[in-house]
């Protein structure tokens, strides 16, 4: 079945209305949480905001236009400091977002999650000198064009592995999950190019990195939002010769702790945090309360997760271990005010690009915010 926009926008009237409905019987019918999850310590209407990622091509603002999106990180410019990087044109870029009524709060920097397949930028993770300094300077720049062209924050990853999963396993209704069980993963070949990464070396290249671009992003007022190892890998032993420091709690508050600055943060994913715990149902709110109350989190990867370290499956947003609506309202409760993203979503036979999905998980984020904002 091939999907055009018009059936994805009334695909995405069903989804909203399938997120309202469920959030609002989760309000009336489910167990209260004490009083401070419950109120979320400031009562009345919430400041974060439904965004999304990826893709900012003209016919899909339209969409999320129509979805009621407001706030987006854009798909890459460019791989490369090429014109796109430039102040014309990231404001190009941001004025025709702006043109949907859309705000560009994000975008993301040529520091994927695999840079080495992709050439983005490799041996800033490599340590290679001079070129890894060639590539900060590079970095900087971008950072400080961003500012210039009105755009607040840039996210990134410090990962050489990509992000490894085993065989899609079924989820509800015929859906595929994706799903990651560590004795099962293929390390072939058993290193990548970096070779083998032990923590002491991965934290040096990732304290020369941000000693050296942080203070540039500090001031230019720019926030660098970092996402998490996805997954977490076992300590001691990694993956294909790599420790995950980032990949663990303890990581990530080592991270945030390099640099005081307040544009130092985290690109705070929670599924991929959630598959740093053994039972993320219970743990993943006070992980969300330790960097959110330190003002940590820049914007949020809003998705769930069925069981836990190296062994889970992505779920639909409400099929998970984490109570959703609990968690929306420990962010309301550090007064998170920034962008609630969809992120991986499940394979439905016949979904063209995951428009149904999306549109689904869209609607009950919507959901979410509008009942947490409802509790006084």
């Amino acid at each position: 079945m091939r999907i055009d926009r018009r059936d994805f926008v009334r695909l995405a009237g069903l989804g909203v209305a399938a997120g309202a409905t469920t959030a609002q019987a989760a309000t009336a019918n489910g167990p209260q949480s004490p009083t401070r999850s419950r109120a979320g310590g400031t009562p009345g209407k919430t400041l974060m905001k439904v965004g999304t990622q990826h893709d900012s091509a003209d016919d899909v603002l339209a969409v999320l236009a129509a979805f009621g999106v407001t706030n987006i990180c854009s798909r890459l410019p460019s791989a490369r400091f090429d014109d796109q990087w430039s102040v014309e044109g990231l404001t190009k870029l941001r004025e025709r977002v702006e043109r949907f009524g859309i705000t560009l709060d994000m975008v993301p920097l040529p520091m994927s999650s695999n840079p080495i397949a992709r050439a983005e930028n490799p041996n800033i993770l490599l340590g290679k000198s001079p070129e890894r300094d060639r590539e900060i300077d590079d970095i900087c720049q971008m950072i400080r064009n961003a500012s210039r062209a009105g755009i607040p924050s840039l996210k990134y990853n410090l990962t050489l592995l990509g992000v490894p999963r085993t065989a899609n396993t079924p989820g509800r209704g015929g859906a595929r999950y994706s799903t990651f069980v560590y004795d099962e993963a293929s390390q072939d070949p058993p290193l990548t190019e970096a070779g083998v990464v032990g923590p002491d070396v991965y934290w040096e290249r990732i304290t020369y990195f941000l000693t050296h671009v942080i203070p540039v992003a500090e001031e230019h007022k720019v926030r660098m939002a970092c996402h998490p190892q996805d997954p977490g890998m076992p300590k001691g032993k990694g993956f294909r010769g790599v420790e995950t420091v980032l990949g663990s709690v303890d990581g990530l508050k080592r991270f945030i702790e390099i640099s005081p600055s307040p544009y130092h943060g985290l690109n705070f994913c929670q599924g991929t945090v959630s598959e740093m715990l053994t039972k993320p149902g219970e743990q993943i709110d006070d992980v969300i309360r330790y960097f959110g109350s330190r003002k940590k989190i820049f914007n949020v990867h809003f998705r769930n997760i069925r069981g836990g370290f190296l062994r889970f499956q992505e779920t639909f947003i409400d099929d998970g271990d984490v109570d959703m609506l609990k968690a929306m309202r420990v962010y309301k409760e550090v007064g998170f005010d920034g962008m609630m993203m969809p992120d991986h979503v499940p394979t439905i036979e016949g979904d063209t690009r995951g428009a149904q999905a999306f549109a689904f998980t869209f609607g009950y984020i919507k959901a979410l915010i509008a009942a947490v904002s409802a509790e006084v």
